[in-house]
């Protein structure tokens, strides 16, 4: 599904993160519950159904979005609970995902089918017949003068539909599964769509793909937002996909200065911590793969690249960065210089969520929100950027770190560093975008295809700025990246590099 559309699927999802965050900032303690009940009521105000076919179903789909924003899972569906129940254990300033991240939510998927060969109305029951004698299971019957497939015998293998001269026969298939690089989706025994979470990543492709916004994945906001009520020292980390994830000259100083009036105490560049990993793993590639001591290197910083490396080719796992990915740089620093800080990443990852949920990883990140989550608190406090028009440009990056935002920036800015660290060093770059991708240049690399190469892999396609957590269409936030690596007052980290300085 084209991304950047504002369909209803997206309307609704940020109408709930709107009310969500509003319910944060706005309700006392004792009546947050009445609020949140009262939520589903809010988005689907009237009596008359906008989505489904029954205004009960909008709501009861609604409830189970709202369990989801606030870091709950869903509801069971044999047994009557509340939408607040459980909320004890999320109304609290300290709550880590629990697995599984992304959940189907079973009274909205329409239980579409998938890869299943079907004639449609275009079939002119032409005298060629070509699908008939395409077929190698003689699975495709002419009935009333008009082709007909036989499930039970066909094999699903599409001769037919490229022997018909009319495209006549259609190769359905679930959006979410086939939106899945890594084949993590199946079917339950109600033929609703069913994540299996020892494959899934968390990178949220099913999720924007899902006609039906039967798919959605938890979230911190409501944590967050209470943590900067309580008065917490709050600080925020902007990943560079930012740029241009809010309209037309909305820059990331313009989102500092709104962040800074919401109560976050400081904003800093995600991006720096990107200049320390670009710098790392250049020399890394000298002193490892160009050496000879390793084969080949593959590139940290994203966590379903990360994660599908590690799950699927465990053998590979020496083979990963051991540097720190630009997230965890960049807060370790922060906590560094401020112990008592509680730091946010704010990006377009589904998939970070997961990576901060990781006991090596929880000391140094306490929330990750995305880009549309961000834009759902922007929009509960009622956010004017015309007013921070004149805030002062964050300068903590160089473009090489800025550029990792976009599907081979990451590749590109360690090249960059080992040409200018290492100019007689001959270098092998290879990227792979989309998870179907990133398996396959992973089995190249394991069948010794890819010796001497600096692999990087994205696991959406176009990279960060094809996140899950997006607000813009690839081509448009492509396009804001590689102005602001252009625009960037310095090209590379300097070679000795090793930690961040914030300002």
């Amino acid at each position: 599904m084209k991304r950047g559309l504002e369909t209803s699927v997206v309307k609704l999802r940020h109408k709930v993160f709107k009310e969500v965050a509003k319910v944060a900032f706005e309700a006392d303690a004792e009546k947050v519950n009445d609020e949140i009940e009262a939520i589903p009521y809010r988005v689907t105000p009237a009596d008359v159904p906008r989505y489904r076919e029954s205004i009960y179903r909008e709501r009861a789909i609604v409830s189970e979005r709202v369990r989801l924003a606030m870091g709950m899972s869903l509801r069971p569906e044999d047994k009557p609970v509340h939408i607040t129940s459980g909320v004890d254990q999320s109304n609290i300033t300290d709550k880590y995902y629990e697995p599984p991240l992304m959940q189907v939510i079973p009274s909205a998927c329409d239980k579409c089918e998938d890869n299943v060969y079907e004639v449609s109305n275009q079939c002119r029951g032409c005298v060629a017949k070509a699908c008939v004698a395409s077929c190698p299971r003689g699975a495709i019957d002419i009935v009333k003068g008009k082709a007909v497939i036989n499930r039970e015998k066909c094999i699903k293998c599409g001769k037919c539909k490229q022997a018909c001269p009319y495209d006549a026969i259609a190769h359905k298939e679930r959006p979410c599964s086939k939106a899945c690089g890594i084949k993590a989706i199946g079917t339950d025994e109600l033929g609703r769509a069913k994540i299996d979470n020892d494959k899934c990543v968390g990178c949220g492709q099913c999720m924007v793909n899902c006609p039906f916004g039967a798919i959605a994945d938890k979230s911190q906001i409501f944590q967050l937002i209470r943590a900067i009520k309580k008065g917490d020292y709050v600080v925020a980390e902007l990943a560079p996909a930012i740029v241009g994830q809010f309209g037309e000259g909305i820059t990331p100083a313009i989102i500092k200065g709104a962040l800074l009036d919401i109560g976050f105490k400081e904003v800093h560049e995600v991006a720096s911590g990107a200049d320390v990993g670009a710098a790392t793993e250049a020399h890394a590639y000298v002193e490892e793969v160009a050496s000879g001591k390793l084969p080949f290197l593959l590139t940290s910083c994203c966590p379903a690249w990360a994660m599908l490396a590690k799950k699927q080719f465990p053998q590979m796992i020496d083979k990963v960065s051991q540097s720190l990915t630009p997230m965890v740089a960049t807060a370790r620093r922060i906590k560094q210089r401020t112990p008592e800080a509680r730091v946010v990443f704010i990006g377009p990852c589904a998939a970070k969520k997961l990576e901060a949920s990781r006991m090596s990883v929880r000391s140094d990140v306490d929330f990750v929100i995305t880009f549309e989550e961000l834009a759902g608190i922007f929009e509960a406090k009622e956010i004017d950027f015309a007013k921070y028009r004149g805030e002062k440009s964050i300068h903590e990056a160089t473009g090489a770190g800025r550029g990792y935002a976009v599907s081979g920036g990451v590749a590109e800015a360690i090249e960059k560093c080992i040409r200018a660290y290492y100019p007689d060093v001959e270098v092998k770059i290879e990227h792979a975008e989309g998870l179907e991708e990133c398996k396959k240049m992973l089995l190249l690399a394991k069948a010794g295809k890819k010796d001497g190469c600096l692999i990087e892999g994205m696991g959406c396609p176009g990279g960060c700025v094809a996140g899950a957590g997006t607000c813009v269409s690839i081509e448009k936030a492509t396009a804001e990246v590689k102005k602001f690596v252009q625009n960037s007052t310095k090209p590379v980290p300097p070679k000795d590099l090793y930690e961040i300085e914030l300002p």
